[in-house]
């Protein structure tokens, strides 16, 4: 249960009423669209207060940042539901296409902001950078659906990779561990959003848009496969059964009427 004093009351009504203006700005929409634009947010702040119950900490100004992210992503699935619904024709394309890409372009660059916010509020934590991961992992998940209307499904590997990995973690317990944080990857996975934006706007000639979600969708593997192997390395060695554990011979300091070396085994 999420104590009373870890509730954001006011930036939770004020990121629904955001929700509900751009939702009725945006009109008119298919049901399923309001649907999935109110169940990902629905599921955001359950999530997120639970985090915050456990955390025992208030939101801190960027992550303040990054919920209004998560609020206007709802608002890009809500778009693409639309558009997966509309049959990807030209209508249907013309009608969300603009402000897709319009509201992604945002998220994307509030991304920024976020970090600078809390490096210069001296704020950053824990949650937050989980926060900030999960909204783009969620935004690039949508985005590759989007751009997998333009040039077809195999674009959802970008988005459904991340998941497939945390997926994985269930057989594979190790790979829930953490890897030294490198600058690349966070570059890597800064461009899989801004690729799949460009993709959804069809601002290029359709070979060079799959040359770049080619480019990227490689990039990605290789930042994952880096942190798979990263993660494999440091992965607990499994103890050896008892009757396989050799005996070490370890002198020991021993009283003066005591015995000699120990015979041990290891711990």
């Amino acid at each position: 249960m999420v104590r009373r004093s870890a509730v954001p009351v006011v930036p939770m009504a004020a990121q629904w009423a955001l929700l509900g203006i751009l939702l009725w700005a945006l009109a008119p929409w298919p049901l399923a669209g309001v649907v999935v634009a109110i169940a990902g947010a629905g599921v955001g702040w359950f999530v997120l207060l639970r985090a915050l119950g456990h955390d025992g900490r208030g939101l801190g100004p960027a992550d303040h940042v990054t919920v209004t992210r998560a609020t206007l992503a709802c608002v890009v699935a809500a778009l693409t539901t639309s558009w997966v619904l509309g049959g990807a024709t030209a209508a249907s394309a013309d009608t969300a296409r603009v402000p897709l890409v319009l509201l992604a372009s945002v998220v994307l660059a509030l991304d920024a902001v976020d970090g600078w916010v809390a490096r210069r509020t001296r704020t950053a934590s824990a949650l937050g950078a989980r926060l900030d991961m999960e909204v783009d992992a969620a935004l690039i998940l949508v985005l590759s659906v989007a751009a997998a209307l333009v040039l077809g499904w195999w674009v959802l590997a970008i988005g459904l990779l991340r998941y497939a990995l945390l997926g994985a973690t269930r057989a594979a317990p190790w790979l829930g561990g953490e890897v030294p944080p490198r600058y690349w990857r966070k570059a890597v996975a800064a461009l899989q959003g801004i690729v799949l934006t460009v993709v959804t706007a069809q601002v290029l000639p359709h070979p060079a848009l799959v040359g770049l979600v080619g480019l990227a969708l490689a990039l990605l593997a290789w930042s994952f496969g880096t942190q798979v192997a990263g993660l494999w390395r440091a992965r607990a060695p499994r103890p050896a059964p008892a009757a396989e554990r050799p005996s070490v011979l370890r002198a020991t300091a021993a009283p003066a009427a005591g015995p000699g070396p120990l015979l041990e085994a290891p711990p």
